[in-house]
């Protein structure tokens, strides 16, 4: 699923970001005009109209996208597309697009193609094609011989001397086309030319006239789509016919392009129907109140935000790879459309339900943007197809793993810096032993604490008048990765150290600061109580200032806290006792505290946890500490604690999905060692969907990282994030049961336990991540009101 020396464009002529957002308005404004959503689908029956919208089309230069790099790439079709899939419009543009890229960048058909594309550009020619290759409908592996192995009926073609015979089923936009564009694969391209050692032929684009004679188009209708809309089978019978060679590169991208183009369009439909759905649940009233203020219908809408966001970042990302040229842009192809495969029609039918019965009246626009959805998932063998490319990428290549991401220069050095530190540090025996040590030992290593504090990392984000380096997000998630992949020891108090430069004293972080940096000191996070889990606001420890005003007494209990042996507690007390102003303003009276944990009147009972882990519950009976000891203002520490968490929950969807990464990769090899399960069908499924989730996972995580280089990572990023990658941490742990069977119960210790017990304790301490840092129900609703605007 590599493609060599895949030629870039000029990176230098292509559009920017800025240019791409103006190509979108200008094509979404321009198809509001001329293509407006009331009656568009009646429209799409009737030629004349789809003709003139063409010509509008190329007199604002989209029939010419993507011919050379100043008219753009693979990222403006996909931005096109989507708009025309938001449009529901049945303008051939898929045709255009797939030509001018072929041609244009990878060089198909030599110079006599580039002539032919005059015509298209100046709306002369209107392309139909088929989004399959030959052996790509329906279920099945991908075939590892030549394309003219399994050709399917519904897409046998034969090219020869001038004239096309055979049928194309498929075809997608043929009554509003003047050619079709087809994939043509030689007869002659067999086992003689193989014999004799000759490179396999790459095949070809063929165009066929569809005025010229022996065409006959039978309009099909599709998921209640009417024919004009959907697709079309063409039968040959001598059509006048003429073919363009496509070069080994070019034969390779073809698949990676075709599916984000369709997927694209899919993707613009869904957004689109999405969006009216969000709309409608802030309009319509029920039971005396929004029905977007339930919290069913806010989660639903959140779910379907999630998966939104993951198929857009996965689709730009995968477009971007082929626009630079990456060897494994067509893996990621195959990962995004495998994932929006299942997430665009879940959300379709989501959609649905939000808007009740209102929206299967055909009047409305949901059921068009359903079909659409549905249609173009299925192109190129659709995602159970994809899943097999996906899973082949990782399963027959004994040294696979996941691609790595590009994190910059500065990024890419430290993850290489990193990794060679801890080849000295962190290796042959001494992790062995470490790894020895039961799970409840293994959090935290005092040793490797203080070597790590000797580089100075433990401080990689802080300002460097604090002995930090200041580094970038991105250089963060570097570490992240290197540090998660090495299976290192905990490290560090990012939450309160990003509490203490922002609201610390001179004297607090002189004090504190460098004990972290240095790796001496860990800092536990004292907030739940008894009755305030996800209610912070309800917490009910006191702290009490002293007559003499020299110190703070505090009074109550935390539970589940985690970093309970560490040296200090970053402790939430309420300090405005006033019954009516805690009624009126509950997180207005709370203060934040460091307390030392050798401070007398503290008692700490800890528990085991389920994950072999271990948390504590912790009793503060007149506990006395400095008046110096208050971070912020006195009542002012909600401020504190949201404050250093907004910084650090942009980067807790990062942190997990880099653990299940690193055990997706172990996994891939356990895997690859037993045969019978490299081979199993219903593995390598199950495989090449865990590894699509791990790549939106990922661009989840990178793109919280990208929001932060600009500012501060808004709230409903870091939810979206976090809510993904804790749940694919549970679905992760649960495959890996039902992929390696009884052996991955085995706990640590046990006769024949893989990876030391690592899979199934994995599964145990997922349910953590999606309770800790607030409760993904919690980050639901953040989404809806935050992300959606849905009402409180």
């Amino acid at each position: 699923m590599k493609i060599p020396d895949l030629p870039a464009f000029d990176l230098a002529a292509l559009p920017g970001d800025e240019e791409r957002g103006l190509l979108r308005e200008s094509v979404r404004g321009y198809l509001a005009e001329h293509w407006p959503a009331v009656g568009a689908m009646e429209r799409s029956e009737d030629r004349a109209a789809v003709a003139r919208l063409w010509q509008g089309l190329v007199g604002q230069g989209l029939a010419a996208l993507g011919s050379d790099s100043s008219e753009g790439g693979v990222r403006e079709a996909v931005v096109v597309m989507e708009e025309m899939g938001r449009a529901a419009c049945p303008a051939p543009m898929a045709g255009a697009l797939l030509a001018n890229l072929l041609i244009g960048r990878w060089g198909a058909g030599g110079a006599g193609a580039r002539e032919w594309l005059q015509a298209l550009h100046e709306g002369t020619v209107r392309l139909a094609c088929a989004p399959q290759l030959p052996g790509t409908l329906g279920l099945g592996a991908p075939p590892t011989a030549g394309p003219a192995q399994g050709v399917d009926p519904g897409h046998a073609l034969h090219v020869g001397a001038g004239v096309a015979n055979g049928t194309l089923a498929f075809l997608d936009g043929a009554p509003h086309a003047t050619h079709a564009l087809a994939i043509h694969h030689p007869e002659e391209a067999g086992s003689a030319r193989a014999a004799a050692g000759a490179e396999r032929d790459a095949g070809s684009l063929a165009l066929v006239d569809l005025a010229g004679g022996g065409v006959q188009l039978h309009p099909a209708r599709a998921l209640g789509l009417n024919a004009a809309a959907a697709w079309s089978e063409l039968r040959l019978h001598n059509a006048p016919a003429i073919t363009f060679g496509l070069i080994d590169a070019a034969r390779a991208a073809l698949p990676p392009l075709m599916r984000l183009l369709w997927l694209a369009r899919a993707h613009g439909a869904a957004r689109r129907a999405f969006e009216l759905a969000v709309h409608y649940a802030k309009e319509r009233r029920q039971f005396g109140q929004p029905i977007g203020r339930f919290q069913a219908v806010q989660h639903k809408l959140a779910n379907n935000l999630i998966a939104l966001e993951g198929v857009r970042l996965s689709l730009a990302h995968a477009a971007e790879a082929l626009d630079t040229g990456r060897a494994d842009a067509p893996y990621f192809a195959a990962s995004a459309y495998a994932f929006a495969g299942t997430a665009l029609r879940q959300v379709a039918l989501e959609t649905h339900h939000a808007f009740g019965a209102i929206g299967y009246a055909e009047e409305h626009e949901a059921p068009r943007h359903f079909r659409r959805v549905h249609l173009d998932l299925l192109a190129l063998g659709g995602a159970a197809r994809a899943r097999a490319e996906v899973a082949a990428h990782l399963l027959e290549d004994d040294t696979a793993t996941l691609p790595e991401y590009d994190l910059g220069t500065a990024g890419n050095t430290l993850r290489a810096e990193v990794r060679e530190w801890l080849q000295q540090h962190w290796s042959g025996e001494r992790k062995a032993a470490f790894d020895r040590q039961p799970f409840h030992q293994r959090e935290f290593d005092a040793g490797f604490a203080r070597d790590l504090g000797n580089t100075g990392w433990i401080g990689l984000a802080w300002p460097k008048e604090h002995g930090g380096r200041q580094a970038t997000p991105r250089e963060q998630l570097a570490f992240m990765e290197v540090m998660e992949r090495a299976e290192v020891p905990r490290y560090g108090a990012s939450v309160q150290a990003n509490a203490l430069l922002m609201h610390g004293t001179t004297g607090q972080r002189a004090r504190y600061l460098p004990e972290i940096l240095r790796g001496e000191a860990m800092h536990g996070m004292g907030y739940s109580e008894p009755e305030a889990g996800s209610d912070l606001a309800a917490l009910r420890t006191r702290a009490v200032l002293s007559e003499d005003g020299r110190e703070w007494v505090i009074n109550g209990q935390k539970i589940w806290t985690t970093t309970y042996w560490g040296r200090y507690m970053f402790l939430a007390a309420r300090t405005d006792l006033d019954p009516a102003r805690t009624k009126a303003k509950p997180h207005a009276g709370i203060s934040m505290f460091i307390v030392p944990m050798n401070t007398p009147g503290i008692t700490v009972k800890p528990a085991r946890t389920m994950y072999d882990g271990s948390f504590a519950n912790s009793f503060y009976d007149e506990v006395r500490i400095p008046a110096e000891n208050i971070v912020g203002p006195v009542n002012g520490g909600w401020k504190v604690l949201t404050d250093a968490l907004a910084n650090e929950r942009g980067l807790v969807g990062g942190g997990i999905v880099l653990k299940v990464a690193h055990a997706f990769d172990l996994l891939c090899r356990d895997v690859r060692a037993e045969p019978a399960l490299r081979r199993d069908a219903l593995v390598r499924d199950r495989i090449g969907q865990l590894a699509a989730e791990v790549e939106v996972g990922r661009l989840l995580m990178l793109h919280c990282a990208q929001l932060a280089e600009h500012g501060t990572t808004p709230p409903e990023a870091g939810a979206i994030s976090k809510v993904f990658s804790s749940e694919l941490m549970e679905r992760f742990g649960e495959a890996t049961l039902d992929i390696l069977g009884p052996r991955a119960a085995l706990s640590q210790g046990a006769p024949g336990a893989l990876r030391h017990g690592r899979y199934e304790q994995n599964l145990r301490h997922s349910l953590m991540w999606v309770i800790s840092i607030g409760t993904n129900e919690i980050q639901r609703s953040l989404i809806a009101q935050r992300g959606l605007g849905l009402p409180r």
